[in-house]
């Protein structure tokens, strides 16, 4: 009987331990509307898309504008090289640009933008600034 206790307290234990390592998820923060960033934010689909969208037109960060220059082929390097710190994401100046913390918020109303800019440029410090 003491075999029968044992083989099933040894099944019971690595069911859980496989049960507990397969449910592995991150979370990187919490959006406004409470949905979770759990997913890799890609630079080049998820953060140039917003630079195209509303910082680099003309006049502003694009090539020859206001610094960063934040057009497709630039903006990585011009981001990486002092407006973004792994060490201390909320304090990158890119996210306090954003947030309205280092001056006006970029781009005008990203503060309280309810597509949560602000948020993913934060998430994406936060996995590494990674230029994926």
């Amino acid at each position: 009987m003491s075999k029968k206790i044992i083989t099933l307290a040894l099944i019971l234990v690595t069911t859980c331990m496989v049960l507990i390592t397969s449910c592995y998820k991150v979370t990187t923060l919490t959006l406004a509307n409470n949905e979770e960033v759990t997913r890799p934010v890609s630079f080049a689909k998820d953060i140039i898309p917003i630079f195209n969208k509303s910082c680099n037109m003309s006049g502003c960060h694009n090539v020859g504008g206001t610094e960063p220059d934040l057009s497709p082929g630039n903006a990585y390097n011009s981001l990486i090289n002092g407006h973004v710190d792994l060490n201390e994401p909320e304090k990158s100046e890119l996210y306090l640009w954003l947030t309205g913390k280092e001056s006006e918020p970029m781009p005008i109303g990203a503060a309280n933008n309810p597509s949560n800019i602000n948020q993913l440029v934060l998430a994406w410090i936060k996995q590494g600034a990674k230029n994926n």
